[in-house]
């Protein structure tokens, strides 16, 4: 029986995807989370053998999730489901040690499949996206990328260092180095073009 955690935050969509998944002979969904860290929570306290997980999610995204449970050596294989068909995302998705990247919109018995596959080693990513992921490099370092996130929601140079304990000059650096890396007029045309490539 292959144990599954479902991470969605609305629940409409985590609930269907619960009983669909729920209802294969060799699936038992051993847990449902909203957002990432309570994911992150439910996946030391159950021990699932894979985790379905959305991406942009309140408290902790679904990358960032991917990337805690490589860091901390959990053995959780990580499918990405999401609507977002960005090859940064699917980049960013393989370079935090997930195991499979799908789209919303494919057929659900490719979701089962994709489980059994990547639960037996495999990995699972969406064909389409597969082709263009390499054919643009993600320019931001990781520290740029969490600086211009952060201005992309319109906080100040003033509280992103106090939230990154960084000082203010340090931040201007990254999101000056940010702007000119994405060729963009302003801090909010940088993380408006770096979101949709998939790099935020």
């Amino acid at each position: 029986m292959i144990r599954l955690l479902v991470v969605e935050d609305q629940a409409m969509i985590l609930g269907a995807l619960a009983t669909l998944l729920d209802i294969e002979d060799d699936i038992e969904v051993v847990g449902q989370a909203r957002d990432g860290r309570e994911a992150l929570e439910m996946v030391c306290e159950t021990r699932p053998d894979v985790v379905v997980t959305d991406i942009e999610m309140p408290e902790m995204t679904g990358l960032d999730l991917a990337q805690e449970i490589r860091s901390r050596g959990l053995r959780v294989r990580v499918i990405i489901l999401t609507t977002f068909a960005r090859s940064g995302y699917l980049r960013r998705a393989l370079e935090a040690g997930a195991a499979g990247y799908l789209l919303k919109d494919a057929p659900s018995d490719q979701l089962a499949a994709a489980v059994r596959r990547v639960h037996a080693g495999g990995r699972v990513i969406d064909p389409e996206l597969a082709g263009r992921a390499w054919d643009e490099a993600d320019p931001l370092t990781q520290r740029e990328r969490q600086v211009l996130r952060l201005a992309g929601e319109g906080k100040s140079t003033a509280a992103i260092a106090g939230e990154l304990h960084l000082s203010r000059g340090t931040v201007r650096n990254y999101l000056s180095e940010a702007i000119n890396k994405l060729d963009a007029a302003n801090r909010v045309e940088a993380a408006r073009i770096a979101h949709q490539k998939g790099w935020l």
